[in-house]
């Protein structure tokens, strides 16, 4: 395919994968093969043994990467299995700063697995950037940021800490998940490393689990492939398949989720039994200035807080239209509960110094209407309403 600058939403169908050179199909092939037949005893062909590559796994890292532009795109088993191979960049000894309210399976690997190997963590609020600074220590290797973070949607300012991270001759890991290549392109602010949980916007319809890497130094990329292939916790082909078919159609889920997220947001903001809204499209959200400097948009993932836990039990038990699940950025919006799912596996002391309370649920919009979304939730708070005010006689 000749080397034109088409716009990303062509790009999403229009790569080097649009066909397959063989038959001419307008959809990769799925190569089941685990193993291949070498013709030569002295020099193999490019694929050997499925683990270490497979065309149909290759060709989703080729796609990744040409969307975030980076060189070199990994696909894992999951998000997951991309943040821990990630993580083994590091050796014994080294530190990383994180941010503070990052997911909950992250924060597990860290406190649980990775301590355990003597790699030391410090959390911090990745808005502060004097924080930032004062969190690096002389072994800081890597510093993490999750942004907008999960689940309190808060804004880190991407070039500002991969900034501090080259001076302190550290790493920058990005979570992208919650904004995909289709808002914000992290590599291009001065990350290193790009990770995301293809399960959720980048495929798109809750039926794969799966993980992306993507660098953009050829060197760096050598040593993430190595890990990948010792590691071995890679895609299978089918799954593959799956994330490929997903991304066809990011940018038009993306967009539409994106503006329910908006509208639902706003409405949200203005009703008196919630207590607060968390997404940095609205304007008074501490780091609006922020995301509309470094993103083509704040996403379709919010927050809200009810103003009590009996008021969000009633709520969640009275909605009807959002699936109520683990998980984000399907076609369906998705309703969690941070503090029982995501981050389930963070303490509830750590949980509630981060401010996820027990009646906090973030809410991933889909490709409903968003006034129908608007209608059921208007429907659970009058309820609601009404039955405080009866209560209350």
């Amino acid at each position: 395919m000749t080397d034109h600058d088409f716009s990303f939403e062509t790009k999403l169908l229009h790569n080097q994968h649009k066909f397959d050179p063989a038959t001419g199909g307008v959809s990769v092939p799925i190569q089941h093969a685990s193993t291949f037949h070498q013709s030569d005893i002295d020099q193999f062909g490019k694929y050997d043994y499925s683990r270490s590559g497979n065309p149909t796994r290759e060709a989703l890292e080729d796609i990744i990467a040409e969307l975030e532009e980076g060189t070199h795109g990994f696909a894992f088993s999951s998000g997951m299995a991309a943040i821990s191979t990630a993580f083994l960049l590091l050796s014994a000894g080294d530190h990383i700063v994180i941010s503070e309210d990052v997911y909950g399976g992250t924060f597990r690997m860290v406190t649980s697995v990775l301590n355990r190997f003597n790699i030391e963590h410090t959390f911090v609020d990745m808005t502060d950037l004097e924080s930032v600074k004062a969190a690096v220590q002389p072994n800081t290797r890597a510093i993490y940021i999750e942004t907008p973070s999960n689940p309190l949607l808060k804004v880190t300012d991407i070039q500002a800490v991969c900034d501090i991270a080259k001076k302190a001759g550290a790493l920058s890991f990005v979570d992208n998940t919650f904004l995909t290549p289709a808002l914000q392109k992290p590599l291009n602010l001065g990350a290193d490393v790009v990770l995301h949980s293809a399960t959720k916007f980048l495929s798109g319809h809750s039926d794969v689990v799966a993980g992306l890497a993507v660098v953009k130094d050829p060197e760096l990329a050598a040593r993430l492939g190595s890990l990948q292939n010792s590691f071995g916790a890679v895609l299978g082909v089918q799954d593959a398949w799956l994330v490929m078919r997903g991304l066809k159609t990011l940018s038009v889920r993306m967009e539409h989720s994106q503006k329910g997220a908006e509208k639902i947001a706003a409405y949200l903001k203005e009703q008196p039994l919630v207590k607060k809204v968390y997404y940095p499209g609205l304007a008074d959200h501490p780091q609006h200035a922020i995301q509309k400097g470094q993103s083509l948009g704040a996403g379709a993932v919010l927050s809200f807080e009810l103003e009590s836990e009996e008021i969000f039990r009633s709520f969640v038990n009275t909605v009807e239209l959002p699936v109520f699940a683990v998980s984000l950025g399907a076609v369906e919006s998705i309703l969690s509960y941070p503090a029982k799912m995501s981050h389930a596996a963070m303490p509830a002391n750590e949980r509630e110094k981060r401010g996820i309370t027990n009646s906090l649920l973030r809410l991933s919009v889909g490709l409903e209407n968003p006034d129908d979304l608007i209608k059921d939730f208007e429907a659970a708070l009058v309820n609601i309403a009404k039955g405080e005010a009866i209560a209350a006689k």
